[in-house]
Formats: C-alpha cells, structure tokens, sequence
C-alpha cells in the first residue's frame, strides 16, 4: 500500500485540497471519501481539516482498524457523513433548522477529526452504512446483531444506530470505553460506558452465527 503522507498544512487552493484528498488512509479508503457532506454542498460551507495532520492521524486508526476489516468481511460500504471541520459543525448545530449536529465539544475525537477531546485523546467517526446487512435490516433482522458482532469483533469506542438502513456512528477513539445506542427500538442504551454486555457471549454469537467470516474476503494485491 502507497500512501502520500509528510507534513500537511491546510490548504489554501483547489489543488492543494485536491492533493489533501489522494492521501490514502488505508487499503480501501483515501481522505477524500470521509470529506463530502450534505451541509456543506447544499449551503455552500467548506469542509477542509483545520489541523490535516490530525485529520490524518484520526482517520488512519478510523480505517485500518474499524473499516478495513468491515469491507474485508462484508464488501463495500457506504460513507454517509464522516469528518467535520469545526465551522462547519457550528454551522450545522446553530443555523441548519433541524439541528443537524451536535456542539462542537460533543464532536471532538469524534465528527470532528482535527481536534482532540477534553482528556486530550484522539479520536474520528464515520456514519456508515453495511449494505449486506442493510437488506437484511429491511427485512426484519434485529440491529443489534451487527452490534453485536461488531462489539465482539473490533476495538470500536462507541457506535450509534438510525432507523434508515440501519445506519450507525461507527467511533474510533484513544483509550475507547464501548457504548451502543440506538435510535431504533429497543431504543436508548444497549451498552453503557464500563458496562459488562447485558447478552452473554454464546448468546451474542448466536446472533451473528450466519454473519460472512471474519475478514474472509481477500480482494486482489493483498494477498
């Protein structure tokens, strides 16, 4: 895998945004897949890292740790909402009706790729979509499966999953401590931060017993 890192500085011109993009992440993802968003396309708000290096940084654990095996396990998936420079969060949770974001604390280490949390980890988000599962979703399969799976598979911080298409917050954080929510029902919280599963590991592995195996697809050059 090539990538085309060194020292990045914000850039100031199309081309050096253009050139920020082609930086590779990992074996499947560049920069450039986590940088479109709706809110900035629709009102005109650029959506360009502050601190890329961060960015950078952030996004690297993101894929290679969390993304990567997903693809090598379920195929493609789908990038709905992913990084957010600061202005452009503020922009969403003050002027967009409905309230699109959250503050722009809430979002450090996590929309926010380019600024660290309070305890000074660092940490990215990408709201997702796994269309495999996403098809059986619509059929009637029970959301915390792929919970579940990805709970007993990943070394994820937090995940957070949407009625549509069974969309999640998928969390890559320094020192990450789990939690599972859910905006479809059983709403709320399925796992709580420090929490022991509330599902044993036989029963969780029963959910998830017809799931692809594990990083079971080996995609050409990478071998």
């Amino acid at each position: 895998m090539t990538t085309n890192r060194g020292r990045k500085r914000k850039p100031r011109s199309y081309s050096a945004l253009e050139d920020l993009g082609r930086v590779r992440l990992a074996r499947y993802f560049y920069l450039r897949d986590f940088l479109y968003s709706e809110i900035s396309n629709f009102f005109g708000k650029p959506n360009i890292p502050d601190d890329p290096n961060l960015a950078i940084a952030a996004g690297e654990k993101l894929c290679q740790e969390l993304l990567d095996p997903m693809v090598e396990t379920f195929g493609p998936i789908a990038v709905r909402s992913a990084y957010r420079s600061p202005s452009l969060n503020h922009f969403g949770a003050t002027e967009v009706t409905p309230q699109r974001c959250s503050r722009n604390a809430v979002n450090y280490a996590h929309h926010i790729w380019d600024i660290r949390d309070h305890a000074g980890r660092m940490g990215a988000c990408a709201s997702i979509v796994v269309p495999w599962f996403a098809d059986r979703y619509d059929r009637g399969r029970d959301w915390r499966d792929l919970a579940w799976w990805i709970h007993d598979h990943l070394p994820y911080h937090a995940l957070y999953f949407f009625p549509k298409l069974a969309a999640f917050n998928l969390t890559w954080r320094e020192q990450p401590d789990p939690t599972i929510g859910s905006y479809i029902a059983p709403k709320g919280n399925l796992l709580a931060a420090g929490e022991t599963p509330s599902e044993d590991d036989r029963t969780r592995a029963a959910r998830y017993a017809d799931f692809p195996p594990f990083r079971g697809i080996t995609y050409p050059g990478f071998a």
